[in-house]
């Protein structure tokens, strides 16, 4: 087994236990601050479909990360220009959609980022507001993943073959 293939089971693995995790302990602290079912606030559960899909989704959406980092890595070879190319299109670029005066480029820039669009996984409610919709934002999201993944491996294999 290579070495990829076990940073990706283990990411896999943590992301899984730290969803869970976040789920104990939302049962545990929401109810204490008064979201209750008698407040309109339902119990987080895993057999409520929007519930799992928004913990599964997120565990794919972590490892989709990882693969895009790992692609920035192999492809700079620099820890500094990848971690600051990897902030920036994860992070910067999102926030440059509410810098923009216009909707149109502030919905686009929502819909065709890498982590707004991985993000609407997350959502379990109003999906219709959402500018894409949850599994279409994780294969944008994957999309980036597999294009910095086949780039980097290329200049990989050319570079140092």
């Amino acid at each position: 087994m290579s070495k990829a293939t076990v940073l990706a089971a283990a990411t896999g693995i943590a992301a899984g236990m730290a969803i869970l995790a976040s789920l104990a302990t939302a049962r545990w602290i929401l109810p204490a601050n008064g979201f209750t079912p008698e407040a309109g606030y339902p119990l987080l559960s895993l057999t409520d479909t929007p519930t799992l899909r928004a913990a599964f989704g997120s565990t794919l959406c972590l490892i989709l990360i990882a693969f895009l980092g790992l692609g920035l890595a192999v492809l700079f070879r620099d820890s500094a220009a990848a971690i600051t190319t990897g902030l920036g299109i994860l992070y910067v670029v999102p926030l440059m959609s509410n810098l923009l005066g216009s909707p149109t480029w502030k919905d686009r820039l929502e819909r065709w980022a890498p982590m707004p669009a991985g993000l609407a996984i997350r959502a379990t409610k109003d999906l219709t507001r959402l500018p894409i919709g949850p599994w279409p934002g994780l294969g944008v999201l994957a999309a980036y993943a597999l294009g910095v993944l086949l780039v980097g491996g290329a200049i990989f294999a050319r570079r140092d073959a």
